[in-house]
Formats: C-alpha cells, structure tokens, sequence
C-alpha cells in the first residue's frame, strides 16, 4: 500500500449488471470503490466470485482498473443482476445463490479492514447468513477514525428495519435517496421536511453526515453543524 495514497475498501457484491446494451461490472460497494479510485486513493474490493469465466472477467475487469482485490473464489456461480429498463425507469432482478452471498472472512480482509481510510458497504450484500457474519465482522475491525460509508441500497425485500439500524449504527457517514428515504420516514416515523429528516438520523445515530441524493436533481450534505445544497445542472448541448 503507498502510504501517500489513502485507502479505500468496498465490502459487498460484486456482480455482471447484465443490461440491453451489454453487461458491466458493479456492486454498489465496489462502484464506491472505483470512483475512489479514479480519483487517486488506493482502492480495494472485499468480495467472492465463482471458478468461472464471469469470475474471471470482473477480476481482469478490476485490474483493468487498478482496483485491487481480497476475493474468495467459492463453488458458487459468480453474481449477476438482469437490468431491464421500462420508460427509461431501470428494473432490476438479482439472481440469488450466487458468489457474493458467500463471502468468506479471511487474514488478508481484515488486514485491510484494519488498515483502511474509509469503508464502504450496503444492505444487499447482508441477505445472506454468511456474507452478513464476515461483514459484520470485518466492520468490527475498522479503526475508530476511518470513514465508514453505509449506501442503504435497497433492491427488491433484502432489507429490514432491524438491518438497517444495525448498519446505522456501524456506520458515521450514510448515503440515501429520495425514494429510500420516503420508505425510511414510514419505517422510522421520520416526520419533517428532508432536510429535518437528515439531521434527526445525523443525532439519532450519532453520525458526521448524512448524504442525500435526488437523481438528476440535486445532492445535500448535512453534519451537525451545516446542510449543503447542490443542485444539479442539466447538461445543455449547443444547437447546430
């Protein structure tokens, strides 16, 4: 690890987004991770694949960019998420009993665990019993000052009230959008505008910011102190 550089670890699925167009690495972890990355920390993925050609395309994909690995190579196939896109509204269907619903808690993991600058991981990695046992674990190795990033990330019924205040809990940075948010305000009875709805959750789970996400709207960033508001601009293309 260069010492210049800090360091970066996603912990979750790593998976084929299989979409019309062709199919593409991702994981919302490991996304996190290689945005990092692009712009210059050190990064890492913490996962599993199959002994299968699509395991060993993501990993040539990862290398391909300088995204380092901790990968347990298990007898299951490597993961996949069929992405279909209705009105332009992207759909997805996440196959299960797949790689990184098995991923095992190894040395090297927790090494980088211990060693990481800022941690990122989500819900849908956790549907598993054994994936949600390492990740609990690995998290209990992060060190006091890292960052810790829960992206709430909820597909399909692999969440629950109980999960998500448990990663809440181990986490000091948290991400979510609009549309997990609604479903948080009912789940938590969270009442208030959005703003007063992210410094409840910034008190309630003693956290340094709390993230929202609009899509093409806008992105705020709320601590205890300050909210940021950041509008987004849409991209107007000159007329010819």
């Amino acid at each position: 690890m260069e010492k210049n550089k800090p360091v970066v670890v996603g912990i979750g699925e790593l998976l084929w987004d299989v979409l019309p167009t062709g199919k593409r690495a991702g994981g919302a972890p490991i996304n996190f991770v290689y945005h990092a990355t692009q712009m210059g920390a050190e990064g890492y993925a913490i996962s599993a694949v199959g002994n299968d050609l699509s395991g060993t395309e993501i990993v040539q994909e990862l290398d391909k960019n300088h995204i380092s690995t901790s990968l347990g190579n298990v007898e299951y196939p490597t993961g996949s998420v069929m992405v279909e896109l209705k009105d332009g509204i992207p759909t997805y269907t996440i196959i299960e009993g797949v790689a990184w619903d098995h991923i095992p808690l190894t040395n090297e993991s927790i090494d980088l665990v211990k060693k990481a600058d800022a941690i990122c991981y989500d819900t849908l990695a956790l549907r598993s019993q054994v994936s949600r046992e390492t990740i609990l674990s690995l998290l209990s190795y992060a060190r006091e000052d890292a960052l810790r990033f829960f992206d709430i990330n909820i597909r399909q019924s692999y969440y629950s009230k109980e999960l998500i205040e448990t990663l809440l809990h181990k986490a000091n940075v948290f991400k979510v959008n609009d549309e997990e948010l609604v479903l948080l305000r009912s789940m938590c009875d969270l009442e208030g505008s959005d703003e007063e709805v992210c410094r409840k959750m910034l008190h309630k789970y003693n956290l340094k910011y709390v993230i929202l996400t609009a899509g093409a709207d806008f992105s705020s960033i709320n601590s205890p102190k300050i909210s940021l508001l950041f509008p987004h601009q849409r991209l107007r293309l000159p007329i010819r």
